[in-house]
């Protein structure tokens, strides 16, 4: 099968390219891969696919860039000129663009592949009826909102043309049946990264290190962390160095260079800007506890598969996706109310005071994390895409597939 995947690829910066190095790396091992097409933002010469273990020939086409009018018509070209098998897409909904006509026209791109019949399947991390609008950054403004939704229901049902929709939190599946009367949507849950055979749950000597991973300023906020372990610091003998790895939200330009500047006074808080795919191994170890600073959810966290698939403590707020999470696939944490410097507080002391809590915690993530490692989830999607140029008779749409 030469199969493309339309999607945002490492060094790019737009939302997903993390996720698809990953979905590459694994896709490329599958024997039924005789060829992978990325159709991406990234330009041939840049895009990272030094693999350490041997798989099927990669070939790149740059044939879209963020916040372009002409999308559409440039991957359609692209698809063209390739003539894959099967097509995956790797999407959120501003994927496209952050501007709204660029964000909605790149989304008519299943549909359009399907009408060439093409199999096409639709990976949707997030949907807009688990979104919280305000506390994600999208818009205070209630009228606004219901425009936000409006669309938000439009686009959907354009993504439902599909031949497939995969969708990585159980939940998601019965909201698009119940409210689409979608029969074409399944669960593939999001998948661990990479798994080391057995982590090691010692921390390296000095400072315990808090660490948050992600694009920061809308509803992902370091200033609760970084009161909270000030906290923290205040009544224990603890030596706690506080790490944020990761950049701004592009939605908010400039927003970690104002957290430098207003907690400059603020020892041993360390800002790594941008992490490459092969540093993040090495931020994830070193770490004593993950921690989500984040006042709503817009999808299954990648940075609580990594956290899991390092054996690591984590402390996220009791809400939207990461509380399901715990639900479905098993993953445990310290819980703390997103509104609160001291419930977040009281969650970090508890893990880093508590060296047999904190790997009782680490193991349990590391046991969620191994039940769905990448080989699996892409097996899932090829067992999928058979079915699909089969014409099979499908599974009921709430189960997963199983490879």
């Amino acid at each position: 099968m030469k199969l493309a995947i339309v999607t945002a690829y490492p060094p790019s910066k737009v939302t997903l390219n993390e996720y698809a190095y990953h979905l590459v790396k694994h896709f490329r091992q599958q024997t039924e891969i005789s060829e992978l097409v990325l159709l991406t933002d990234t330009k041939p010469e840049e895009a990272n696919i030094q693999f350490s273990e041997e798989g099927c020939k990669i070939t790149i086409k740059q044939c879209w860039t963020f916040n372009s009018y002409t999308t559409i018509f440039s991957v359609m070209r692209a698809v063209k000129q390739t003539a894959p098998d099967a097509i995956l897409f790797n999407l959120q909904f501003m994927k496209f663009g952050d501007q709204k006509i660029p964000a909605a026209l790149g989304l008519f791109l299943p549909l359009l592949c399907k009408i060439k019949k093409i199999p096409t399947i639709v990976l949707l991390h997030n949907i807009l009826e688990q979104v919280d609008l305000q506390s994600a950054g999208f818009t205070k403004n209630k009228f606004l909102q219901k425009v936000y939704n409006f669309i938000g229901t439009s686009l959907t049902k354009l993504i439902l043309k599909a031949d497939t929709v995969a969708v990585t939190i159980n939940k998601y599946v019965d909201i698009l049946e119940k409210k689409y009367n979608a029969d074409n949507v399944i669960l593939i849950p999001h998948g661990t990264f990479g798994l080391p055979s057995i982590p090691s749950y010692e921390i390296p000597e000095g400072p315990l290190k808090v660490m948050t991973f992600g694009k920061f300023g809308t509803y992902k906020k370091v200033e609760i962390l970084i009161e909270a372990v000030k906290k923290v610091r205040s009544r224990t003998d603890v030596v706690i160095e506080i790490v944020i790895a990761g950049t701004d939200n592009p939605n908010v330009s400039g927003y970690l260079e104002s957290m430098k500047e207003k907690y400059a006074e603020v020892p041993q808080i360390t800002f790594t800007g941008y992490v490459a795919e092969e540093d993040v191994p090495t931020i994830f170890r070193e770490s004593a506890v993950v921690v989500f600073p984040y006042t709503a959810t817009t999808g299954s966290s990648g940075v609580l598969h990594q956290a899991g698939s390092y054996g690591k403590a984590v402390v996220m707020p009791d809400l939207g996706d990461l509380s399901i999470l715990v639900q479905d696939e098993g993953y445990q944490g310290a819980f703390f109310d997103p509104k609160s410097v001291n419930s977040l507080a009281n969650a970090i002391e508890k893990i880093v005071i508590d060296p047999m809590y904190r790997n009782e915690l680490g193991m349990a993530n590391y046991k969620a994390a191994t039940a769905y490692p990448m080989s699996r989830i892409t097996g899932m999607y090829i067992e999928e895409f058979i079915g699909i140029q089969q014409n099979s008779i499908r599974l009921p749409k709430t189960k997963m597939r199983s490879v």
